[in-house]
């Protein structure tokens, strides 16, 4: 039976939003938010954290942080996104511009004729679409939350 969508999560941005010029970190805070605040959907616990192969378990493996350190200091406040991006970098590692490039073209293509396009297709007949209605998991991701339009991709 095809899930409902879109699923509207009021203070969730899309994976393209960037801080920084880094895509989905944004996305990730809010998640980290928005579980604390008890506004994250229950079944959204393992597309957080440190599971491997999640997109957060991938931005932190990229900067080299551990998810547990970036929720605790996402979670004690005062920070913008920008400031804890800056945080993450002083903790991990700073990529220059070139491994942001391939970061963003790697994440924002994740699904398109590659491992995670049986993914893509699995997600897309949960929510009653078929094969081809997006081709990322990004566009997924931005469809099932209302931020794109069947047919408009």
């Amino acid at each position: 039976m095809a899930q409902p969508y879109p699923t509207i999560i009021p203070g969730l941005r899309s994976p393209f939003d960037q801080i920084k010029g880094l895509v989905y970190f944004g996305r990730m805070l809010d998640k980290i938010r928005l579980a604390a605040a008890g506004k994250l959907p229950e079944g959204w616990q393992g597309q957080r954290s440190a599971v491997k192969g999640s997109f957060d378990w991938r931005c932190c493996q990229f900067l080299k942080i551990d998810y547990a350190a970036l929720e605790a200091e996402t979670l004690m406040g005062g920070k913008s996104d920008e400031e804890l991006l800056e945080w993450a970098f002083a903790h991990g590692r700073r990529p220059d511009e070139q491994e942001i490039e391939v970061w963003n073209a790697f994440m924002t293509k994740r699904g398109w004729h590659d491992a995670g396009t049986p993914f893509v297709h699995k997600r897309l007949a949960e929510i009653g679409l078929p094969p081809g209605t997006v081709e990322t998991m990004f566009e997924f991701i931005d469809l099932d939350e209302g931020r794109l339009q069947r047919g408009s991709k």
